[in-house]
């Protein structure tokens, strides 16, 4: 029998699903474990209340079966994410907080106890509802039917949204409400020559974009770079965290307490690690502020990008912890501290990596880049120093250009968390004149955080552009790393050539908006 820690379990519980009906009370119960049995249930309580178990009902979507129609002789499957219903015949409860509590048996997990509070909440009957559809949300009429309330709604007459290409089924998961599709111009540079140890060859790099002279730019850049040999890409470094809190009553029960998750590492990892395939705990940052114990916790994610599977694994090691730790009284916990800094540009990232640790390098020779670029690596060179000064400044979590415009049109193009831009796209940039008086430049990106599998990158014109990079498939998640960093460092020596030679401005007059 698997033992479920006490947190965990409450997570069976769908809050915000207690509801009055005609009939009663309902509410809803989702494995969000593990594959499983259900083969009983024995008890309900409402505040307290025995419920009669002849007033129960149980709606599994597929057909509705009484309690004493489940047990051991006649169990009912409860795969993972499956959810079911309980119906009561029963008086209205009023407005407010109230306590729930379950007693079902489900194998592998055994007799379980769930105890939760939820609340009913007050329907306003004046609230304008995007229309849904429970059964199938995503079905033509769903759609149709919030197209024709947008258009009511804004008086405007949708002409352009509708026209998609994919069935929407496909963006179950990724988008709620799903209306029609924002069509963003998608453009490709190169072809790039990468020289990695995951990614080698040439690339036809896709940008989504709608900034002029963006594709040029990095398509100028490309030139160079392969001029020079091509751009070589080494990953790092490789860690996604979740960095939980737990609060004390003095600074001695944290400091005692992160000695204790050192010394449980092992258990701690096992009980994370159980909740997937992928997930892998290297190990546990102890971070002791106040009465406060930080923990980060740290993991490779394959070629997910991860956060949710990591939230997930800690959620289950904190449950662990907090059943097992036998020290002082925990006062507090939190699943997130604000410490992962999750969509937050942060030092402790450029440090400590986030997603994938990437360099990209190259030496240009000093006559590829006088002849292309009309700038002389001394040139360069001066004008990087400089601008390192203005970096540190200003405080910016990067010294060089503008790595987010390579991040943020291939994470649109390649279905990426685009919000992760503000951790992916601090960079270090450092270049130096070699002996032979060329330019060595290279950029090392210390958070990019980005997938080969799950979120957006499944999604119809997303993984067409994954196709074109051939990172589509199991380990591929490394070579698009490598694409993305060299394809950084293409616009890194654009830009920062344009700048140095006064061609900034005249390119924008002659491709951008301008023209």
């Amino acid at each position: 029998m698997t033992v479920v820690p006490s947190l965990l379990l409450k997570q069976l519980y769908t809050h915000g699903s207690l509801k009055n009906t005609e009939q009663g009370l309902s509410f809803s119960i989702k494995n969000r474990l593990s594959d499983a049995t259900l083969s009983g249930i024995f008890s309900i309580k409402i505040n307290g209340q025995e419920v009669s178990l002849q007033d129960v009902s149980i709606d599994l979507l597929d057909r509705v079966l009484r309690p004493a129609d489940i047990n051991a002789q006649n169990p009912v499957d409860f795969p993972l994410r499956k959810t079911f219903n309980v119906l009561i015949k029963a008086e209205a409860l009023p407005e407010g907080k109230h306590s729930l509590e379950i007693g079902f048996e489900v194998s592998p997990f055994g007799k379980l106890e769930l105890q939760v509070d939820d609340s009913i909440k007050k329907e306003d009957q004046n609230r304008i509802k995007i229309p849904r559809d429970d059964k199938d949300d995503y079905s033509p009429e769903a759609i149709k039917a919030r197209q024709k309330f947008v258009e009511e709604f804004a008086g405007v007459k949708l002409q352009h949204i509708p026209q998609y290409s994919f069935d929407p089924h496909t963006t179950q998961g990724n988008c709620e409400h799903f209306t029609g599709v924002a069509q963003v111009p998608l453009g490709f540079a190169g072809p790039l020559r990468i020289n990695g140890e995951h990614a080698q060859g040439d690339f036809l790099i896709p940008l989504a974009t709608s900034e002029g002279t963006l594709v040029a730019s990095y398509n100028r850049g490309i030139q160079v770079l392969n001029a020079s040999g091509g751009a070589k890409c080494t990953v790092i470094g490789d860690a996604m965290q979740r960095a939980p809190v737990f609060v004390f009553e003095d600074a001695r029960g944290a400091r005692d307490f992160a000695k204790w998750v050192q010394a449980n590492f092992t258990k701690i990892a096992q009980e994370a690690e159980a909740t997937s395939s992928v997930a892998k705990l290297s190990d546990i940052d102890t971070y002791l502020s106040n009465k406060f114990a930080f923990l980060r916790f740290n993991y490779t994610t394959g070629d997910a990008a991860g956060q949710n599977m990591v939230g997930r694994a800690t959620f289950a090691a904190c449950s662990w912890i907090l059943d097992h730790y036998e020290g002082q009284r925990i006062v507090n916990f939190y699943l997130e501290s604000n410490f992962a800094t999750d969509k937050k540009a942060s030092q402790i990232n450029v440090m400590r990596t986030r997603g994938k640790r990437v360099v990209a390098e190259a030496i240009i020779p000093r006559d590829v880049l006088i002849q292309k670029m009309r700038v002389e690596p001394e040139k360069l060179a001066y004008h990087g120093l400089i601008a390192n000064v203005g970096a540190i400044l200003s405080g910016a979590n990067n010294n060089g250009l503008h790595s987010a415009n390579a991040i943020t049109a291939m994470f649109i193009a390649t279905g990426q968390d685009v919000a992760n831009v503000s951790e992916s796209s601090a960079g270090v940039i450092y270049s130096e004149l070699t002996p032979e008086r060329d330019l060595y430049i290279s950029i090392t990106i210390p958070s990019l955080i980005i997938a080969t599998h799950g979120g957006g990158v499944g999604l119809a014109t997303q993984n067409e552009c994954l196709q074109v990079l051939g990172c589509t498939g199991r380990g591929s998640v490394n070579k698009l790393a490598e694409i993305i960093a060299g394809t950084v460092l293409a616009g890194e020596i654009s830009l920062a050539s344009a700048i140095s030679s006064s061609d900034w401005v005249s390119s924008h007059e002659k491709y951008g908006r301008n023209r």
